[in-house]
C-alpha cells in the first residue's frame, strides 16, 4: 500500500525536477530585447544595401560594376551584369533558405517551439537566405545606368529604368521577409502555430519558392538584352543546364510546402499530399520542358534530386536532426517527356494532359514509393480522393507552367485566354486545398489502453495494448500511429490489429521528460488522437497528462493536442481579419508574377503582339487600277 502510493508521488517529484531544469519557452511573441536587436540588424543591413546602391547609381562606388562585370564572364556567361550577378546572389540565397528551412522544421519538430527566435540556429541561414533574395532583387533594380535593360524594363525616374524580373525578386523577398514580423504579431495574437502551415510560415515558405519564377522572368530580360546588345553569348548547352537547374528550383521551392508530410508528422489530411506534390510536378515540370527543351524535365528532377539530397544529409546525419524523405517525381518527369513527344507545339495541351498523367500515373508511382521511402506511407482510404486531388492538381500546375513557358517565350495567349487559365487554375487548387481542410472528430470513440513498461525510471518508455470501442473505430485507417515529438526526437510508429478493435505497439513509446505522446487516428474525414502522455507547460498553463498503467480515454481534435500552445479565446473576426491580411499579400505576390510575366512576354520581340502589323495585301482589282 505505501509502495503504491509513493511510486506515483515519486515520479511527479522527478517529472518536476525536470520541468525546473528546462529553459522557459515563450509561448506568445519574442521576447522584446530579442525584437530590438532583430530589428536593429535588419536596420542595418538594409542601410548598408541601400548606401551600396545609392553609392554605385552616383559612380561613388564601383564595386558593383566590378561585381557584374565578374559575373558575366562567370557561370551567368551570356546576360548582362545587372541579370549575372543578381541571379548567382539568389542562387545561392535560396539554397542557404533551403538549408535552414528544414533544418527548423525539424527542430520543431523535435524541441518544440523556440526559446526566442534568436536562440535558434536554424532562423540565421534563413533570414540570410530570404535577405539574400530580396538583397538580389535590389541589385538587379540599381544596376543598370545609362540603359534600358530590356524592353519590359520599368521606369523608375527619368532616367533610371529597372527589369521587371528585378522588381519581381525583390517582391517575392520582401513578402517572405515580411513573414518574419507578421509571425510575431500573430504568435501574439493567436499563441504560437507549431505547425508548417501556419499562414505566416506560408509567406516565408511562398516567397522563397515563388522568387523562382522572377529569376525566370529576369533569365528572360537579361537574354533579349544581350541579343540586341550583341554581347557575348552563351553557348545553347550552358543555357539549357541554366534553364533545367532553374526549373529544377522551381520544383524545390514548391515541394517545401510537403515538408510536414516528409519528416512523418503532418498535421493535415493526407489528401492533401498527392495534391502538393502533383501541383508542384505539374507547374514545375511542364514549364522547363516546353521552356528548355528535350529532357528538361528528367534533368530538373535530378537536380533536384541533388539538391534535396544533399539538404536531407545535412539536417540529418551531418547536423544531426531529421531525415526528411524525398518525393521520387521521376516517373512525373517521364509522363511530362512522354506527353511533349506529341503535344510540345500545344503548351496548353501538354500542360492539361501532363497534368492528367501526373495525376494519374504519377499518383501510383508516388504510391508506391511511399511505401519504403516515408514514416507514413499512403494507403488505401485515400486512393479514390487521392487521385482525385492529384488530377487537380496537375492539371491546374500543367496550365499554369505551360502559361509560364509561352510568356517566358513571348508566346503568350490573348489576355482574355491566359487570364481565365490563370484564374481557374488558382481557384482550381484553392478549392482543393479548401476540401483537404474539412475534417471531422469521431464521437462516442474512446481507446482503453494498457501499458507495459519497457523501461522504467526518468527515461520510461512502455509497450500498450489498446481496445478501440467501438470495435470498428478504425476502419482500414490512412494512419493509425502510436506518436511522439518535441522530446528531443521523433517517435512515429504505426500500430498493428491484432484482432477486432485490438491493436499493438510495435515499438516502445516515450512517456517521460517533455515527450508529447499520443495515438493519432486519420480516417476519411476524421482526425483524432488520444492523449497518452503530456508534459506539464506553464507557459500555457496546461497540466501534465499522466500515463498510468491502465487508462480509458475519449478520440478527441487532434489540433489542440499537436498544438497546445495556441489561444483559443481569441473572436473569430480577429482570425478572419489576420488571415485576410495574409491572404491580400499572397494574392499581391501572386498576381504580381503573373503581371510581370505576362509583361515581358508582351514586349518580346517574338510576340506577336509586338509584331509589325502586316500590311493587308491589296485586291486584284486595286492592283489592276493601279497598273493602269
Amino acid at each position: 500500500m505505501w509502495d503504491a502510493w509513493t511510486a506515483p508521488r515519486a515520479h511527479q517529484a522527478q517529472h518536476l525536477l525536470a520541468q525546473l531544469a528546462q529553459p522557459e519557452k515563450p509561448a506568445g511573441g519574442a521576447a522584446l530585447d530579442q525584437i530590438a536587436i532583430a530589428t536593429g540588424g535588419a536596420a542595418a543591413l538594409t542601410a548598408a544595401l541601400l548606401v551600396l546602391g545609392f553609392g554605385h547609381r552616383t559612380g561613388r562606388i564601383g564595386a558593383l560594376a566590378s561585381l557584374a562585370r565578374a559575373a558575366e564572364r562567370g557561370p551567368a556567361r551570356g546576360m548582362p551584369g545587372w541579370a549575372a550577378l543578381p541571379t548567382l546572389v539568389a542562387f545561392w540565397s535560396l539554397l542557404t533558405a533551403l538549408l535552414g528551412m528544414y533544418w527548423d522544421i525539424s527542430l520543431h519538430i523535435t524541441q518544440g517551439r523556440d526559446e526566442g527566435p534568436l536562440a535558434n540556429l536554424a532562423h540565421y541561414p534563413i533570414l540570410i537566405g530570404l535577405f539574400g533574395i530580396f538583397t538580389a532583387g535590389v541589385l538587379a533594380m540599381v544596376l543598370p545606368k545609362g540603359e534600358r535593360p530590356g524592353p519590359a524594363a520599368i521606369r523608375i525616374t527619368r532616367h533610371w529604368y529597372a527589369p521587371t524580373g528585378g522588381v519581381l525578386l525583390a517582391g517575392a523577398g520582401f513578402y517572405a521577409l515580411l513573414g518574419f514580423p507578421l509571425d510575431d504579431v500573430w504568435h501574439r495574437i493567436f499563441g504560437q502555430d507549431v505547425t508548417l502551415w501556419g499562414p505566416t510560415h506560408l509567406m516565408l515558405i511562398g516567397g522563397a519558392g515563388l522568387s523562382l519564377v522572377a529569376m525566370m522572368v529576369l533569365e528572360r530580360e537579361g537574354r533579349l538584352a544581350a541579343d540586341a546588345g550583341g554581347g557575348p553569348q552563351a553557348t545553347p548547352a550552358v543555357r539549357y543546364v541554366r534553364r533545367v537547374m532553374t526549373g529544377g528550383g522551381l520544383l524545390i521551392g514548391l515541394s517545401v510546402f510537403q515538408a510536414e508530410y516528409d519528416f512523418g508528422v503532418s498535421q493535415f489530411r493526407l489528401v492533401h499530399q498527392p495534391l502538393l506534390i502533383a501541383l508542384a510536378a505539374g507547374c514545375a515540370l511542364v514549364a522547363v520542358r516546353l521552356w528548355a527543351g528535350r529532357l528538361a524535365a528528367v534533368g530538373a528532377v535530378l537536380f533536384y534530386m541533388i539538391v534535396r539530397g544533399g539538404v536531407a544529409v545535412l539536417v540529418g546525419p551531418v547536423i544531426g536532426e531529421l531525415w526528411a524523405a524525398v518525393p521520387l517525381y521521376l516517373a512525373e518527369a517521364i509522363c511530362v517527356e512522354l506527353a511533349a513527344l506529341a503535344l510540345a507545339r500545344r503548351p496548353l495541351l501538354l500542360g492539361a494532359v501532363g497534368g492528367l498523367l501526373i495525376g494519374t500515373a504519377g499518383f501510383a508511382a508516388e504510391y508506391a514509393w511511399t511505401q519504403f521511402a516515408y514514416r507514413v506511407p499512403w494507403t488505401g482510404d485515400i486512393a479514390v480522393e487521392g487521385t482525385l486531388m492529384a488530377v487537380t492538381g496537375g492539371v491546374a500546375g500543367g496550365l499554369a507552367g505551360a502559361l509560364l513557358a509561352q510568356g517566358l517565350q513571348g508566346r503568350l495567349p490573348r489576355p482574355a485566354v491566359a487570364r481565365t487559365l490563370f484564374a481557374a487554375a488558382l481557384v482550381a487548387v484553392a478549392a482543393a486545398v479548401a476540401n483537404g481542410l474539412i475534417i471531422t472528430v469521431p464521437t462516442g470513440v474512446q481507446a482503453t489502453v494498457a501499458l507495459t513498461d519497457a523501461t522504467t525510471g526518468p527515461g520510461r518508455t512502455a509497450h500498450a495494448r489498446i481496445t478501440m470501442t467501438p470495435a470498428d473505430a478504425a476502419d482500414e485507417p490512412a494512419w493509425l500511429t502510436i506518436t511522439g515529438w518535441q522530446g528531443g526526437d521523433l517517435h512515429v510508429h504505426r500500430l498493428e490489429r491484432t484482432g477486432p478493435g485490438t491493436y499493438r505497439t510495435t515499438a516502445p513509446m516515450p512517456l517521460h521528460g517533455q515527450w508529447k505522446t499520443m495515438i493519432r487516428l486519420h480516417d476519411g474525414r476524421a482526425l483524432a488522437a488520444v492523449p497518452l502522455y503530456l508534459p506539464a507547460d506553464p507557459a500555457i498553463g496546461a497540466h501534465a497528462v499522466p500515463a498510468p498503467e491502465h487508462l480509458t480515454r475519449p478520440l478527441q481534435s487532434e489540433r489542440g493536442i499537436l498544438q497546445r500552445e495556441l489561444n483559443d479565446d481569441v473572436p473569430g473576426w480577429v482570425w478572419l481579419a489576420a488571415s485576410s491580411v495574409v491572404l491580400a499579400c499572397t494574392l499581391a505576390l501572386m498576381i504580381s508574377l503573373g503581371w510581370g510575366v505576362s509583361r515581358v512576354s508582351r514586349r518580346s520581340p517574338t510576340s506577336p503582339a509586338s509584331a509589325p502589323a502586316a500590311t493587308p495585301r491589296p485586291s486584284a482589282r486595286r492592283q489592276q487600277q493601279a497598273a493602269t
